[in-house]
């Protein structure tokens, strides 16, 4: 896969980076999310220190990527059962 050289703005700062094309486009909407974060924690509470806004964005996006990794866990387990159920009304007609 083509791998392409691009810069990523991130609070004040830019970030070189080469990416495969296929990840551009996501890469790019997550920069885009972070400066989105940033901007509203500064104007929510006022701050102007870059790195307390990229750690409070980084804190947030852990805390919501483990939230989502529980719903998942949690999803997973639904469908496991439910498979196993149809697996055995299926076994049973047999």
């Amino acid at each position: 896969m083509a791998e392409l050289s691009i810069k990523l703005k991130i609070g004040n700062r830019e970030y070189p980076m080469r990416v495969d094309a296929k990840d551009e486009e996501r890469i790019r909407k997550a920069g885009k999310a972070i400066n989105e974060k940033i901007k509203s924690y500064r104007e929510r509470f006022g701050i102007d220190d870059n790195q307390d806004l990229l750690a409070m964005v980084a804190f947030d996006c852990l805390v919501e990527k483990m939230k989502n990794d529980e719903q998942s866990a949690t999803t997973d387990e639904a469908a496991l059962s439910q498979l196993h159920q149809l697996n055995q009304l299926l076994s049973d007609s047999l």
